[in-house]
């Protein structure tokens, strides 16, 4: 037993030792690591220590250590509010609807793209559809107020052009979603085709010649080489997607809120924001936040898993 102990304390030792030399003979790469570690440890682990006000009756003028502690108070108060289920109801349908229309489009679009054999033609297409990406979103929704205006809107104009009668759809609940969403696709589609143009290069030709030797068409080539071949970047993204599921994106959320369609266009980051700093209950929506990343890392979990268990690629 002792010799069986001193031979695992010998290879641990020389595994350590190796591990060393390994990493003296590669130190410039480690330093080049300090400051993304650095930068990691500074902005997003060090401020953690804030969420403690979460629990807590937070007072400023005693700080977030001095302040009394309320435990789950604050989670309570949220649960029993009859804001609760609204914002809860819209965040996650909102999220639902971008995750199923704003997610398969660009992969559609490169597999499409990547089929175009123009040079030139394909730039065009590549150039147009990037460009909305560098729009702000208060630009963005400035643009959907003018288009979508009930008065001299361009689509207004045309219903009325037809016979019909104009519409104010920035007012009506039921359509807050659908501009949300395809604006947002609108924006970001091109630029979300870019990843998924490039897993495309790396596609060998000899498949795709193979294959028209054998007879398939374009479609098939698509279905049988092409989309199996990005398939792992896919469900990187998609794990990535899902974990990042709640948080909707407060600004243009925010822009296109008014007070008609409030009922369909309040989501937790908005919410959030009116209570914590516009209401000053910092405790109160320090739980909100913290709730809503909590649903967040528990979807990051267990989509992974999933993805693991369906021996698909994940994150870890």
């Amino acid at each position: 037993m002792k010799l069986a102990q001193q031979g695992k304390l010998q290879t641990g030792s020389r595994l350590q030792t190796s591990k060393w030399k390994r990493i003296q003979k590669s130190y410039e790469l480690y330093l080049f690591l300090l400051p993304t570690i650095a930068y990691f440890l500074i902005f997003h682990y060090g401020p953690l220590y804030g969420l403690q006000i979460a629990f807590k009756n937070y007072i400023a003028v005693k700080g977030i250590w001095g302040s009394p502690w309320a435990g789950l108070e604050h989670f309570e108060r949220f649960f029993n509010s009859p804001q609760f289920l609204i914002v809860l109801k819209n965040t996650l349908l909102l999220n639902l609807y971008e995750l199923a229309v704003s997610f398969p489009i660009p992969i559609i679009m490169a597999l499409l793209l990547n089929q175009i054999n123009n040079v030139r033609f394909k730039k065009l297409i590549q150039t147009v559809t990037y460009a909305p990406h560098f729009i702000s979103g208060v630009i963005i929704v400035g643009m959907l107020f003018v288009f979508l205006s009930p008065r001299n809107g361009l689509i207004n104009e045309l219903i009325v052009f037809f016979g019909g009668n104009p519409v104010y759809y920035m007012a009506r609940p039921e359509w807050f979603k659908t501009i949300f969403v395809f604006s947002g696709l609108w924006q970001n589609a091109g630029w979300s085709m870019i990843i998924y143009l490039a897993a495309l290069t790396n596609v060998s030709p000899d498949l795709h010649e193979a294959a028209t030797v054998d007879g398939a068409n374009k479609y098939q080539r698509i279905w049988h080489i092409d989309l199996p071949s990005i398939m792992p970047t896919v469900m990187i993204l998609l794990i990535l997607n899902i974990g990042n599921f709640m948080n909707v994106g407060f600004e243009k959320v925010y822009l296109m809120q008014n007070a008609l369609n409030i009922d369909a266009s309040e989501v937790i980051q908005t919410y959030v924001y009116k209570s914590g700093l516009l209401s000053a209950q910092y405790s109160y929506s320090a739980a909100v936040g913290l709730f809503n990343a909590g649903i967040n890392f528990i979807l990051l979990i267990s989509v992974n898993e999933l993805a693991k268990r369906l021996k698909q690629n994940s994150l870890w």
